[in-house]
């Protein structure tokens, strides 16, 4: 079997003059197209981090990620490929300089840029994209990496450290939590919920709120109560419209997770692993699992 080519690029918007968002096309005169902006995973790299560099790159929009939109699939010079998308709000540009790669940027409405690219995949991921609600806060939810066995630690559970294997969980999601620009860090009180964010926190330069509303639930308190706990702080951090990064624990993001969005979906989270919610006002949008 042949493996696919792995790329990924994003639905930039903007918000237009006179209201609707605009969307950002490239022209790549190699291949004389309009289309998305995307481009190539280097070696190991999450398709995420490869989404919003290749944006920056191609079309000179710095673009915070809020929605997965729809894969693409088709074959590239015979081999297949693959193209993950998320929907990015532009923060911010540095004035495009046009070059060999891409050589002129538009900003147009959803459905003048419908009306221009070039290939149908695009056609398809824009109008996933204009069927999204309007998204007021991105979060990055993530359970902590892992702290050697609960067994082989003789002192309380709750001063438990990251091991080896979780600072390196810890290092690795510290660049993908950068990536939604949060104002706010917010952890469970365990020390391993807390070392989890460290990275970020010194990447950030930001502090870490402790928030018990995030724990698992204590010996004789019921499970119930700590998913509602959680579900409602989530909630409260999504309404304030602020990008935010939280870490809590295994027992209680699935509930929070099913609570928030109403459905029974498998929101089970490995440790080190997370998701990217998109909310519109305290209504749970998207999760997309990290």
């Amino acid at each position: 079997m042949v493996e696919a080519i792995r790329a990924a690029g994003g639905v930039v918007w903007r918000p237009a003059p006179h209201g609707g968002p605009q969307v950002c096309l490239v022209h790549r005169p190699r291949y004389g197209d309009w289309t998305l902006p995307k481009g190539k995973l280097e070696p190991g790299e999450h398709a995420m981090l490869a989404a919003v560099r290749e944006v920056a790159e191609e079309s000179d929009a710095q673009a915070a990620p809020e929605v997965r939109l729809p894969s693409v699939r088709y074959r590239s010079e015979g081999l297949p490929k693959v193209v993950d998308y998320w929907s990015m709000r532009a923060v911010g540009t540095g004035g495009f300089q046009p070059g060999t790669e891409v050589d002129e940027v538009r900003w147009l409405e959803v459905d003048e840029a419908v009306a221009l690219v070039s290939y149908p995949h695009d056609v398809e991921v824009l109008a996933a994209f204009a069927a999204l609600p309007p998204v007021t806060a991105t979060m990055l939810l993530v359970r902590h990496g892992h702290a050697g066995s609960r067994l082989s630690w003789s002192g309380p559970d709750a001063g438990r450290p990251l091991d080896p294997r979780g600072w390196s969980e810890a290092h690795a999601l510290a660049p993908l939590i950068a990536l939604i620009r949060p104002t706010r860090l917010l952890s469970a009180s365990p020390r391993r919920c807390l070392q989890t964010l460290d990275p970020a926190a010194a990447l950030l330069d930001l502090p870490i709120e402790v928030s018990g509303d995030l724990d698992e639930p204590l010996a004789g308190q019921q499970a119930d109560e700590c998913v509602l706990a959680a579900a409602g702080r989530l909630s409260a951090l999504a309404a304030a419209g602020e990008p935010v990064a939280v870490c809590s624990q295994g027992k209680v993001i699935p509930g929070a997770l099913g609570q928030l969005s109403g459905t029974n979906g498998d929101y089970t989270t490995g440790k080190g692993g997370g998701w990217l919610l998109a909310f519109s006002g305290d209504r749970l949008l998207a999760a997309d699992r990290l």
